[in-house]
């Protein structure tokens, strides 16, 4: 297999998932998410005995009439609140239905099911004090496909996300509108579909699923991939842009990046290199524009960032994060904050500002492609058209036009959320880290990306047919192009050809955008 049809994670990926016998990673999640494998519980007897001990520990704690914040109190501000003993088992319904306040558009399959592997996840730690009957209830969501609907506005991120998870707690029990199979109907059909009767939740099992970070992790888990494959994707495109451009291989010589050793830009420029024919013709200018010269100083920043920001990501994957929690050997319980979604926050809002910066690379290299003042004799705006069609026909001229707007856009879209933070419910809620809010602008600001780097694959794939047609009208030596990047040409023109007549290119941006989305080119090997 050629390096360049190597997966981007090479790591061996079992047909089923197994919960709560080892930490999970982000590729796990993905796993999930794309409905590529199943779930199941850990059959470890210590395991069960953990989960089971500490529903136990509950049951003897109300018994001996503790008092525990949440299972026989009211919830935030009305901590103060005591709840008469007949009512605590009515308790943690309200609270799913106090929280069915959600707006937005609904978050999709993929995140759907990403949101449910993380609470999952979260939940087989053993210190949130559930049922094994709850875990299993939330594998049957997964591996039969009933998705809640969830908005995907509403949380601030701290006392977790509190409104979106109630949709997951209200299809456990059999309540509100889920997507069966591409069919939406109401959890108790879908569920009576399977077999499975309505879960009744325990005293503590309402706030042990809503009271998590786990709509915001599930993003930040889909971000992530999106983001890593964007710096692939950016590094075979840059190369693109150069040969188009007939620019400077050495820009990217691995001895020149010896001497700035920041790991994911010296990976970059090591692509760019391998992708860059060692037989290339001369280059017109000794230094090429920063677009492209200071392409893997760009692109390295994110890839550096990915690695903090995976160790993050997937510390809060692993972690219980509701409130309280319950130490079973110590019979305590232990109050506190860990719903707070601060690294996820942060790591979104970093995130973010890397992304829009390859966004905003990748159009100032459209920028360069298309005017004739610096493409080094192609045609205005990659235009194929020759002869006195020429004069009619504008090429990529508009294609241009929007990529700016999509790159602004995404720039935009860069203001930090977390420090946006909000004092809700009576300022018990007074310090927030708007972690959800982060993950959705960042999943934005992917997409627009993604438009971005659409639009530059078609452009560069037209500049080097132009290249080609240029130097034998001019006599020059033919281009050399690499084996992995003659590859990629081919596969990107099956999908758009040559552009010599003006034609809407609506259809193929979209289609080139949804298989960059897809991660679908396998861009060089994953060490």
């Amino acid at each position: 297999m050629k390096a360049d049809q190597m997966n981007v994670n090479t790591h061996h990926h079992p047909a089923t998932i197994e919960v709560g016998s080892r930490k999970l990673t982000i590729e796990d999640v993905l796993m999930v998410a794309k409905n590529r494998c199943s779930v199941t519980l850990s059959a470890a007897p210590a395991f069960t005995q953990r989960i089971q001990q500490g529903a136990d520990f509950i049951e003897k704690l109300l018994a001996n009439n503790g008092t525990v914040y949440g299972l026989n109190t009211g919830y935030g501000d009305s901590c103060t609140t005591t709840i008469p003993a007949h009512l605590v088992d009515e308790l943690p319904l309200h609270l799913t239905r106090f929280h069915g306040c959600g707006m937005g558009e609904y978050l999709d399959d993929e995140a759907t099911l990403a949101v449910l592997i993380c609470r999952l996840n979260s939940l087989t730690q053993g210190y949130s004090g559930v049922r094994p009957e709850l875990l299993k209830q939330l594998v049957a969501l997964i591996n039969n496909q009933i998705l809640p609907l969830i908005p995907e506005e509403g949380s601030v991120g701290a006392s977790g996300d509190l409104t979106p998870l109630s949709y997951v707690a209200a299809a456990l029990i059999g309540e509100r509108e889920v997507r069966h199979h591409g069919t939406q109907r109401t959890a108790a059909e879908a569920l009576a579909m399977i077999g499975i009767s309505p879960i009744k939740l325990a005293p503590k099992e309402g706030l042990a699923i809503m009271n998590g970070t786990a709509v915001m992790t599930a993003l930040a888990c889909l971000a992530w991939e999106r983001a890593e494959y964007l710096t692939r994707l950016c590094s075979r495109l840059t190369a693109l842009a150069s040969i188009a451009l007939r620019g400077n291989r050495g820009h990217f010589d691995p001895i020149l990046f010896a001497a700035k050793p920041h790991f994911g830009q010296n990976e970059s420029a090591a692509w760019i290199f391998s992708d860059l024919h060692e037989d290339a013709q001369e280059m017109i200018r000794i230094q090429d524009r920063y677009s492209i010269r200071c392409a893997p100083h760009v692109i390295g920043v994110t890839r550096d960032a990915l690695t903090w920001m995976r160790r993050d990501i997937e510390n809060e994957l692993n972690s219980a994060n509701d409130n309280p929690l319950f130490d079973v050997e110590g019979e305590r319980v232990l109050h506190g904050g860990h719903f707070y979604g601060g690294h996820i926050a942060f790591a979104m809002d970093a995130l973010k500002t890397a992304v829009a910066n390859l966004a905003d690379l990748m159009d100032r290299q459209l920028a360069q492609l298309v005017d004739p003042k610096f493409n080094q004799g192609l045609p205005h705006n990659l235009s194929g058209s020759t002869g006195e069609r020429a004069a009619i026909n504008h090429g990529f001229k508009a294609v241009q036009i929007g990529s700016s707007a999509w790159a602004a856009e995404a720039l935009k879209l860069t203001m930090p959320a977390s420090v946006f933070s909000r004092s809700t419910e009576c300022h018990n809620q007074d310090k927030v880290s708007m972690g959800t809010i982060a993950a959705r602008d960042c999943l934005r600001i992917l997409t627009l990306t993604e438009q971005v780097a659409a639009a530059l694959t078609l452009a560069t794939v037209q500049g080097i047919a132009l290249r080609q047609r240029v130097d034998a009208n001019t006599n020059q030596r033919p281009v050399a192009i690499t084996p992995p990047v003659n590859e990629f040409l081919a596969t990107i023109r099956s999908h758009s050809p040559f552009l010599d007549e003006d034609r809407p290119l609506e259809q193929e941006l979209r289609h080139i955008a949804t298989l960059i989305r897809q991660g679908h080119w396998r861009l060089y090997h994953h060490a």
